[in-house]
């Protein structure tokens, strides 16, 4: 896949996807995108988690930062031929029934998953779950859910890379500050992240699944 555009209201965050995606159109807030905007094959995104996740106060579509709406514009303007949603698992009960009613009205099918970093081989769960939203009859709906769950090993951590290869528990970043610029962005930033291999994995899907 080539990414065409991005959205990121953060100074720190746009400054990292600038230096790994140079050159391509970079919008610093979703209101900006829309029915100007070039219209890709796939939008994959993960909208703000605090209104949902079990460390905040839980006020869902009451905290100003509950940006399913915007996504769900943005979705119905530009009527992408597959979507890939990201977020914690307590979007399972704070959320979740707004965004697959969205989801239907626009016309789009919904599978999700709970995704845990262990099913590709991280000695740690880091579960984040995933929705994949696709048009009635699109060859992804041919049971996607049922696939993830049988192909990542539920839980089951396994080596990803080449035998012998392990993985430490956790990225060395250390937690204390030893003077090196823009820690506590880079701290924050890695929270927000998901695991690099479960994202390429779950693409690659995608794109077997003919998109």
């Amino acid at each position: 896949m080539d990414v065409i555009w991005q959205c990121e209201s953060d100074p720190f965050r746009h400054a990292v996807l600038e230096r790994h995606w140079p050159g391509v159109l970079r919008y610093s807030d979703v209101r900006e995108v829309g029915a100007g905007s070039p219209v890709p094959d796939l939008i994959c995104g993960g909208f703000p988690c605090q209104p949902v996740s079990e460390a905040g106060r839980g006020q869902t579509e009451a905290d100003e930062r509950w940006l399913w709406p915007d996504f769900a514009r943005v979705l119905s303007q530009l009527r992408p031929r597959v979507i890939l949603v990201e977020n914690v698992p307590a979007l399972l009960g704070r959320g979740m029934g707004e965004i697959l009613g969205d989801l239907s009205l626009l016309g789009y099918d919904t599978e999700w998953q709970v995704v845990s970093a262990a099913s590709v081989g991280a000695p740690h769960l880091r579960e984040r779950i995933f929705l994949v939203a696709y048009p009635e009859g699109h060859p992804l709906g041919s049971g996607l859910r049922p696939d993830l769950q049988a192909r990542l090993g539920w839980r089951r951590p396994r080596n990803f890379s080449r035998p012998g290869d392990t993985w430490s528990a956790e990225p060395d970043v250390g937690r204390v500050a030893h003077g090196l610029p823009a820690r506590l962005d880079r701290l924050a930033a890695l929270g927000d992240a998901v695991v690099p291999q479960v994202a390429e994995t779950l693409g690659r899907w995608i794109l077997d699944g003919q998109v």
